[in-house]
């Protein structure tokens, strides 16, 4: 390491700390006055971070050992009148000379030793909705909707094998500037035990039907969740799911009797190469669903047994079509769900220029697509049936794009709904 780029390190840990003009005199005579560091130099020598070789030298160009490095970082610990930003550069440090440090009877605080211990990224959505659905004389229901939406991912270690992950959200509607009550609201935390093929998570987390790609659910419940297995993955989970939520308005207006399910379920997914197979099995209890689900013939059941298997096959770096069918045995109708996908490429936020497309059949009985994944399944279109194309586009890296464009019919009128969707996100 060169003793120049280690002055630069040195400087941009402790400089904030030192005084705002460089008076000091320079000890050392390969050091001229002209030197582009001279002032950082003299500063640093002042302040007895950097002592030189003991015969009126610096050495700027000649390498030094990490032992050497490790002496520097010791002086900068030592100093009191340190800001957070250079805090927070000389615990990095501290941690990659740890052993360094130790063998000079410098002592590393676990928290120096971790100072990227909690992580924080994010997300800025905004998204766009248009629908159109047909009424009974024949003229159009349009409604359209602007919202923002900022989601923080903060990320903590426990130790090597335990997380804590959550997320925090806020929203605002554009066309009223009113946002979620003004609160940011945690959607989520929970912790996650990761080891060798085996993964544990507790607390509120998300519930994703990932045999069926999302075509049951995409949501969050509170419970455990257990995970394990290599190319045969078996998923345990169990816990209460929300029910008073206005993507299922027609579970959402049942819920009034019960706000949420006692849930458990289980899922199989294998996946060893190009192809890829899943099978799931899910079980609500609540008394909302003796309203949704079991209206016809009378019955009093307040459950929701759902079965869904899904089947996928990558061609090759492009082409991936997948396929999967659900249905809730308890439910009198609208009792089935299925869908059909062929995708092309994909995007990536981090490489700018990527995008993917797609073209989709969707069938939605609302009775067991409970909280789908797609974007255009609004609140009035999860009993439809149609097609559905759409295309994203990574523009500049960590900002993506999305158009989607869903052309139906409802199920129980036979009317037609169109849905226009876009979103654009930046990551962060």
């Amino acid at each position: 390491m060169k003793k120049t780029l280690v002055s630069a390190l040195t400087t941009a840990l402790v400089v904030g700390a030192a005084s705002t003009t460089f008076a000091a005199a320079n000890p050392f005579s390969d050091v001229p006055a002209d030197h582009w560091a001279y002032d950082a130099v003299s500063q640093l020598a002042a302040d007895g971070v950097i002592e030189g070789y003991g015969d009126t030298t610096f050495r700027g160009n000649q390498n030094i050992t990490r032992y050497e490095m490790a002496q520097m970082i010791a002086k900068a610990m030592a100093k009191s009148d340190v800001s957070a930003a250079d805090k927070a550069l000389i615990d990095k440090l501290a941690a990659e000379f740890s052993d360094e440090l130790n063998n000079l009877g410098v002592r590393v605080s676990n928290l120096e030793r971790n100072a990227d211990k909690v992580k924080w990224t994010g997300e800025a959505r905004y998204t766009y909705t248009s629908t159109r659905d047909e009424k009974a004389d024949g003229s159009q229901d349009k409604d359209n909707a602007d919202k923002l939406q900022l989601r923080l991912f903060p990320t903590a270690e426990i130790n090597n094998n335990w997380h804590v992950k959550a997320r925090l959200t806020a929203k605002t509607d554009l066309a009223s500037d009113k946002g979620d009550d003004g609160n940011v609201k945690l959607t989520y935390v929970y912790a996650d035990g990761q080891y060798k093929n085996f993964d544990v998570k507790l607390g509120k987390m998300p519930l994703y039907s990932v045999a069926d790609d999302g075509l049951i659910l995409d949501d969050f419940f509170s419970g455990a969740q257990v995970n394990f297995g290599k190319d045969l993955k078996t998923t345990l989970e169990a816990g209460r799911w929300d029910l008073a939520d206005e993507a299922n308005k027609h579970i959402a207006d049942a819920a009034a009797t019960d706000s949420a399910a006692n849930y458990q379920g289980i899922e199989l997914n294998y996946a060893p190469s190009k192809l890829r197979l899943g099978a799931a099995y899910r079980h609500f209890n609540s008394d909302a669903f003796t309203h949704v689900t079991n209206y016809r013939n009378g019955s009093t059941s307040d459950d929701a047994n759902i079965w869904s298997v899904g089947a996928g096959y990558k061609f090759d770096h492009n082409w991936n079509l997948f396929g999967a069918f659900a249905k809730n045995d308890e439910a009198d109708n609208y009792e089935t769900a299925h869908n059909i996908q062929l995708s092309y490429k994909g995007s990536d936020i981090a490489n700018k220029g990527t995008w993917g497309a797609y073209a989709a059949y969707r069938y939605l009985g609302q009775n067991v697509s409970l909280m789908p994944t797609y974007d255009t399944a609004h609140t009035s279109h999860l009993n439809e049936k149609g097609w559905e194309v759409g295309a994203d586009y990574v523009p500049f890296q960590n900002v993506y794009t999305a158009v989607e464009y869903f052309d139906g019919k409802d199920l129980a009128t036979d009317r037609d709904g169109k849905t226009l969707f876009g979103r654009v996100s930046f990551f962060f």
